[in-house]
């Protein structure tokens, strides 16, 4: 791929669905392609910029194996990025959490903010890192309240 190539743009995830064996799915995100790969994997496709919560959970005849949350920003050609499984090439983690007790509290924040009628993927991406280093230091993340969100969009508009 070159940097002329738009599909070096272009950030992908792929989803698994085994019921009660691998699940692994978007809680959020607007991807501008989604291609079935087979009866159990599909391919999201995201522009640059683009903001997604994907969440990754395995379990085995024992329990629970495995249980992440990523929200993660897309990046362009030449932008730096983190690697994360199933997501090619990677993006910006503005948020990682293991366990399902702290997944959960994610969910819980980003049902928080769409009970405002906040579309997740437009706020701050220092709300979710705040979100991520609460939670890390078992504290209780602050609200993300509309004066917030307006706040942010303003900001935004400046850039």
């Amino acid at each position: 791929m070159t940097p002329d190539d738009p599909s070096a743009l272009i950030t992908t995830v792929e989803l698994t669905w085994t019921e009660k064996q691998v699940e692994r799915w978007l809680r959020f995100g607007r991807p501008v392609a989604d291609t079935i790969l087979d009866r159990q994997r599909r391919m999201l496709s995201f522009v640059p910029g683009s903001v997604f919560a994907f969440v990754r959970w395995a379990a085995n005849d024992y329990g629970t194996v495995e249980s992440h949350i990523d929200i993660v920003r897309t990046v362009g050609s030449g932008e730096d990025y983190q690697t994360v499984p199933c997501v090619r090439p990677g993006g910006e983690v503005l948020l990682h959490q293991t366990s399902w007790p702290r997944v959960q509290r994610v969910l819980e924040a980003i049902d928080a903010v769409e009970a405002q009628d906040i579309d997740p993927t437009e706020v701050s991406p220092d709300y979710w890192r705040h979100v991520h280093h609460r939670l890390e230091a078992r504290k209780q993340p602050d609200a993300y309240t509309k004066a917030r969100h307006r706040a942010w969009l303003r900001r935004r508009a400046l850039h």
